[in-house]
C-alpha cells in the first residue's frame, strides 16, 4: 500500500529514524514507540472463524491451520488442521496469522448430551478434518446430515466420510483428499449405486426423523409406508406439492408452469407417467455432481446427502441434471447390474423435485425449467 493508505509504517520519519522533514524537531505520535521509548505492542490477531474454533473445541485439540474450502451453496466450510495437545503455533485464515496459546481452543470432548466426536479426535497425532457451518441453522440440520451419512454407510454399499463431531452449529467430517475422476472409479460408483438402490428402506421418506434438501425441510408420512404402489402419492404430497407452493409463494414460478406441475401431481398414479411400482430403497437424495467427491485414493465418495427411502431413479436423474464427470460410464455400469427399462422417458419426472428446489432458492430460469419438466413428464 502507499503511505496515503497507511501501509508504510515509516511514514513521517527519515531513514535515520529522526522526525521527518514535514515535522522537524518533533516526535511523531504513533510512529512505533510508546511514551517509555519501547516499541508499541502489536495488536492481537483476529480470532479464528467460529467453525474452526468450534472444531478444535469439540475434538479437544488446538487448530494449527484453516483454509476456506467449498462446502456447497449454503454452508461455510474449512479444511482444518488439528495438532496434538502440546502444539504451539499459528492459525492461517485468509492471509491472517493467529497465534495459538498452548491451551487455545480446547474443550471437553462431546458426549451424548452435547453431540458426538469421532475416534480421530481422541488420538494425539495431527489430523486434518473438514468443518462446515451455517448461520441460524435449524436445530436438527447437521444432525440430519450426519444421520443421512449413517443411513448410507449402514447399507455397506457406498463409501462416505466419517462423522467426527456434530452439533447444532457445526458438522466435522474426516478430510478426504481430492483426486481426479477416472474410468475405474466411475464404473465402481455405478455398481455401488446399483447396490445402494437394491437396499430396502423401511418407508418412503424418513418418518419421525428430519431430512433436508439443501436448506429446505422435507416432510414424510407420520407412520411408515412401504407399499410400492404408494410412491406416486408420497412423491406428490411430500415432495412436489410443498415445493410447488413455496415456488409460487416466492414468485419464481409462473401460473402456467404451476398448473402443469399440478396436472402432473394429479396423474402420478398412472403408470404410463410414473413407471412400474417400486418399493422404497435407500437413496442419496441429492446426488448432483458436487456431492460425488472423487478422492486421491481412486474412489468416488458420496457426501452431503438427503438420504431417505425413495425412488432410485431420482438419484440417477439428479446426476444427469447438471452433468457429472464420467457420467456415461457410471450409468452403463449401473444398468449392467440393475437395468431400468424405460427410465430415460421418466428423467424429467425425477428431475422436477430438484428443479423446484432451485426455483425456490435461486429463481432465475429454474421456474420455467420446472414447468418444462412437468410437461415433458406428462408426455
Amino acid at each position: 500500500m502507499s503511505p496515503a493508505d497507511g501501509g508504510d509504517r515509516g511514514a513521517g520519519r527519515s531513514d535515520a529514524g529522526q522526525p521527518g522533514a514535514e515535522n522537524p524537531g518533533a516526535e511523531s505520535p504513533g510512529a512505533g514507540r510508546s511514551d517509555a521509548g519501547q516499541p508499541d505492542a502489536v495488536p492481537p490477531p483476529p480470532p479464528p472463524p467460529r467453525p474452526v474454533a468450534r472444531t478444535a473445541e469439540l475434538l479437544g485439540r488446538p487448530a494449527t491451520a484453516a483454509v476456506p474450502t467449498g462446502g456447497g451453496s449454503i454452508c461455510d466450510a474449512y479444511r482444518v488442521e488439528l495438532a496434538d495437545h502440546g502444539y504451539r503455533g499459528e492459525l492461517a485464515d485468509d492471509g491472517h496469522r493467529v497465534e495459538l496459546a498452548d491451551d487455545a481452543y480446547r474443550g471437553e470432548r462431546a458426549d451424548e448430551s452435547r453431540g458426538t466426536a469421532g475416534s480421530e479426535g481422541r488420538g494425539r497425532g495431527p489430523v486434518t478434518v473438514f468443518a462446515k457451518a451455517l448461520d441460524a441453522a435449524p436445530a436438527d440440520f447437521f444432525a440430519a446430515e450426519a444421520a443421512g451419512l449413517a443411513r448410507l454407510r449402514a447399507t455397506g454399499t457406498v463409501p462416505v466420510p466419517e462423522v467426527m463431531a456434530v452439533e447444532r452449529d457445526v458438522l466435522v467430517l474426516e478430510w478426504l483428499e481430492p483426486g481426479a475422476p477416472d474410468r475405474a472409479a466411475a464404473e465402481r460408483l455405478g455398481r455401488r449405486l446399483a447396490a445402494l438402490h437394491a437396499s430396502p428402506a423401511p418407508s418412503w421418506g424418513t418418518p419421525g426423523e428430519p431430512c433436508y434438501l439443501g436448506p429446505l425441510p422435507l416432510t414424510s408420512p407420520r407412520e411408515p409406508v412401504a407399499d410400492p404402489a404408494a410412491w406416486p402419492r408420497f412423491h406428490a404430497e411430500h415432495r412436489l406439492e410443498p415445493l410447488l407452493r413455496a415456488a409460487v409463494d416466492s414468485g419464481h414460478l409462473a401460473p402456467s408452469d404451476a398448473r402443469d406441475v399440478e396436472r402432473l401431481c394429479e396423474r402420478l398414479g398412472d403408470e404410463a407417467v410414473s413407471g412400474p411400482p417400486q418399493p422404497p430403497a435407500v437413496i442419496h437424495g441429492d446426488l448432483w455432481s458436487g456431492n460425488v467427491h472423487w478422492t486421491a485414493d481412486g474412489q468416488a465418495r458420496l457426501i452431503d446427502p438427503a438420504a431417505q427411502g425413495g425412488h432410485p431413479e431420482t438419484d440417477l436423474a439428479m446426476l444427469q441434471l447438471f452433468g457429472c464427470p464420467e457420467l456415461p460410464r457410471i450409468l452403463a455400469a449401473y444398468e449392467e447390474v440393475r437395468p431400468l427399462p424405460g427410465r430415460q422417458a421418466r428423467v424429467p419426472l425425477h428431475q422436477l423435485q430438484h428443479l423446484l428446489v432451485h426455483a425456490v432458492l435461486f429463481g432465475g430460469g429454474y421456474g420455467a425449467q420446472s414447468g418444462a419438466a412437468a410437461r415433458a413428464a406428462l408426455g
